[in-house]
């Protein structure tokens, strides 16, 4: 019962402290925002146009509010020395890193309803398999958060963070099935594409809005949770490598 208040009240001091700093609102927020607004604008207002775009305007979403999140709630508090007092705590690491990463997964389940809301007021009605959209959309802010504590955990400052992140994440705009199928890329690009977990997410989402999915669903969901696994599990080796060996 202890730890699990130790986690929630860690949880409530990210929240309190770091969802406003100015990283979070930009790349965050404002970010997703903007970019859902040109491309629903770009697109037209038909639904078939809206469908189209709309599992890539809502992966983005996770992608940038998750990795933008962790860059600054890790980093800070590494710069700080606070994350290393965290350590000392007598709970195991592995509660406290989901702990670290439990708002960001929050915060970007919450990003991805921001599309969906803007779409489905300007298509009605906006139809939605929601059996395999919420599990879509919770394993991408899972995935996408752990890689953000991956690249957090590699670098000392925010800014160091903010461009390693872009690293990962704007070849995933090309790369992962967002806006055209992996089919379209060249053939040399192709088993980049299908070792980023993003394809995975976005092929689930593009089934659950307008049923283009590749892939069948169960793949799509074991791939997804393998990264999370895969991602948490070398984030922790990472940790305990640099600041408890």
């Amino acid at each position: 019962m202890k730890l699990w208040i130790a986690f929630w009240n860690i949880v409530a001091k990210d929240f309190r402290t770091y969802y406003l700093k100015p990283p979070n609102i930009s790349w965050g927020l404002i970010f997703p925002f903007a970019w859902t607004g040109m491309f629903f604008i770009r697109s037209g207002r038909g639904l078939e146009s809206i469908a189209d775009i709309l599992p890539g305007v809502i992966a983005l979403s996770i992608l940038f509010g998750t990795t933008s999140l962790l860059s600054v709630t890790v980093t800070f508090e590494k710069k700080n020395r606070s994350f290393e007092r965290l350590l000392l705590a007598p709970i195991p690491l592995e509660l406290l890193m989901l702990a670290k990463t439990g708002g960001a997964i929050l915060f970007g389940v919450v990003n991805a309803f921001v599309p969906v809301a803007m779409a489905a007021f300007l298509v009605n009605p906006l139809r939605v398999d929601w059996l395999v959209f919420v599990p879509a959309v919770f394993l991408i802010s899972v995935a996408s958060t752990f890689l953000g504590l991956f690249i957090a955990v590699a670098v000392s400052e925010v800014f160091e963070a903010q461009t390693f992140s872009n690293f990962f994440r704007f070849p995933m705009i090309f790369l992962c099935g967002l806006f055209f199928p992996v089919s379209a890329l060249p053939v040399f690009l192709r088993p980049l594409a299908y070792v980023l977990p993003l394809t995975y997410g976005a092929d689930m989402l593009h089934g659950a809005i307008h049923g283009g999915n590749v892939m069948p669903f169960a793949v799509d969901l074991a791939a997804l949770a393998g990264f999370c696994v895969v991602l948490f599990m070398v984030s922790l080796y990472n940790v305990r490598r640099r600041w408890i060996a």
